[in-house]
């Protein structure tokens, strides 16, 4: 759904990239669904609550009737050839769609302009170290990711206020 959010965001000119980062950080850290909560944010930085009540339920409400009513199918064909190769072509695209996302995440989150107009960027080498050390502390010794971002949003009040 991130990609989906994003280009509509973009299109319309909803919020800045900046503020999608951060819509983006609340949102993993808030329980549900991240485009639910993202677009809950949206609609309501957009329209007041009225917009956020209309973004949660335009968001939500298509995929609740198609998993509704896709879900009698399902318990009947789900061993069938033609279902299993559909979902062993989307899983890739899936894939995809997660990477595509985690560049323009890590593209808004890793690089800072340089100059006064924001034509020229460099890596950010303390938001580098806060992605890596945060990597490592998931991926090799399983820390749990509430306290990576937890303790990110720590350290990122310390360096970044200064």
């Amino acid at each position: 759904m991130l990609p989906l959010i994003q280009q509509e965001i973009e299109t319309y000119g909803w919020i800045t990239a900046a503020e999608f980062i951060d819509i983006i950080a609340i949102a993993e850290m808030t329980p549900g669904a991240i485009a639910v909560n993202t677009a809950t944010f949206v609609g309501f930085r957009t329209g007041g609550v009225l917009g956020s009540l209309v973004a949660t339920t335009a968001i939500a409400l298509p995929s609740l009737l198609i998993i509704v009513s896709l879900s009698y199918y399902w318990e009947r064909h789900r061993n069938h050839p033609v279902v299993t190769s559909t979902f062993a072509g989307i899983r890739p695209a899936v894939a995809g769609l997660i990477g595509a996302a985690a560049v323009f995440i890590g593209r808004s989150a890793l690089l800072v302009p340089v100059s006064p107009l924001q034509t020229e960027i460099a890596l950010d080498f303390r938001s580098v170290l806060i992605a890596v050390l945060v990597f490592v502390a998931v991926r090799c010794y399983k820390v749990d990711p509430i306290y990576t971002i937890v303790a990110s949003s720590l350290v990122g009040l310390a360096i970044f206020s200064f």
